[in-house]
């Protein structure tokens, strides 16, 4: 029996890409409508519920393996983002930031960690001064214009 073909990578990224991905040590992760859909479910007590994707999940694990700090900076606050943050084993989180930037500088402060070491992931306005520090921005195909027009030119999805 033929031992089974090599498995082969689907996505390509081009070159420049991944030269501006080296050296990072930390990334930065807004939640709603970029670790979840954006929608949220508001019970008639209150509750909030969000959907979170699996492979969103399973990539931030990767990425801890891989030596890049997981950093959750959120707008919002609720025992779902909690418990989700909590359940990956993310150790740095901020809930319920006004200015992202502002809680952010502290935490990096904290780890030894520079702007130019920072990937930031974000789909809203609340995001943009995250991005525009980082030194390497991305943004969910489905994010507002003018962050998609910041985190360079869609280069920070695949190549086709």
């Amino acid at each position: 029996m033929a031992a089974p073909a090599p498995l082969r990578p689907v996505l390509g990224f081009a070159p420049e890409l991944l030269l501006r991905a080296q050296g990072l040590r930390a990334a930065i992760f807004d939640v709603d409508g970029v670790l979840t859909d954006g929608r949220i479910y508001i019970g008639e007590h209150g509750e909030t519920v969000k959907a979170f994707s699996t492979l969103d999940g399973h990539g931030l694990k990767l990425l801890a393996r891989g030596g890049i700090v997981p950093i959750v900076v959120t707008g919002r606050d609720s025992p779902a983002v909690r418990r989700r943050v909590a359940d990956l084993g993310i150790a740095h989180a901020v809930y319920g930031a006004a200015d992202k930037l502002a809680v952010t500088q502290p935490l990096l402060d904290a780890l030894g960690i520079g702007w130019h070491e920072v990937a930031a992931m974000g789909d809203d306005w609340p995001d943009l001064p995250l991005l525009l520090r980082a030194a390497f921005a991305c943004a969910p195909a489905n994010a507002h214009p003018e962050v998609r027009a910041v985190a360079a030119t869609p280069t920070c999805w695949p190549a086709t």
